[in-house]
């Protein structure tokens, strides 16, 4: 009987131990470096080996380590990387452009296109606003935090206040002029 539980016992340890596994590191992980142009080098070559999928984290890991090095050289070094992304197959040229603008460009990529402001915007005006205003975010660690241009963050601040003024006004007088 001992021996029978004791046979039990040692094929439960097996069968749990068997089932643990050791987490193995993947070389998609780990830090990218400290300064932007090894940190950028090193995401180029994690993505061409495999880590394509973990574009967005190697761009925000780039953004904080623009953050910590602010240089007004940092949007040409980002535009590049963004480029060679496309060119790569990563992202498409549409994602890469729209990354860029997002973070490095006073035009607001959450508020393009051709609309009919009553009948797209207004609907939905206050997610417009909220969209804008996380771009605004995403502005500010690009061309304040990462390359040290105040002048360019403020006009987008300034844009976005004028676009808030006017999609108010507007949508106001497309309820009215509907009769709501």
């Amino acid at each position: 009987m001992k021996l029978k539980l004791s046979l039990i016992g040692g094929l439960a340890i097996f069968l749990v131990s068997a089932c643990t596994t050791t987490p193995v590191v993947s070389h998609c992980d780990g830090d990218l470096g400290r300064t932007l142009n090894s940190a950028i080098q090193s995401a180029e070559s994690k993505l061409q080996s495999g880590c394509e999928y973990h574009f967005d984290r190697y761009f925000n890991d780039l953004i904080e380590i623009a953050k910590a090095n602010p240089d007004p050289l940092n949007k040409s070094l980002f535009s590049d990387f963004l480029v060679r992304a496309s060119d790569n197959g990563t992202i498409s040229k549409r994602q890469a452009i729209e990354r860029y603008n997002r973070f490095f460009n006073v035009k607001f990529v959450s508020f393009t296109g051709d609309y009919n402001t009553c009948s797209q915007v207004c609907p939905v005006q206050a997610q417009t606003l909220a969209n804008m205003q996380a771009e605004l975010r995403d502005k500010q660690a690009g061309l304040l935090d990462a390359s040290k241009d105040q002048q360019s963050y403020y006009r987008a601040d300034h844009l976005l206040k004028e676009t808030q003024l006017v999609i108010e006004a507007t949508c106001r007088a497309c309820n009215a002029g509907s009769g709501r």
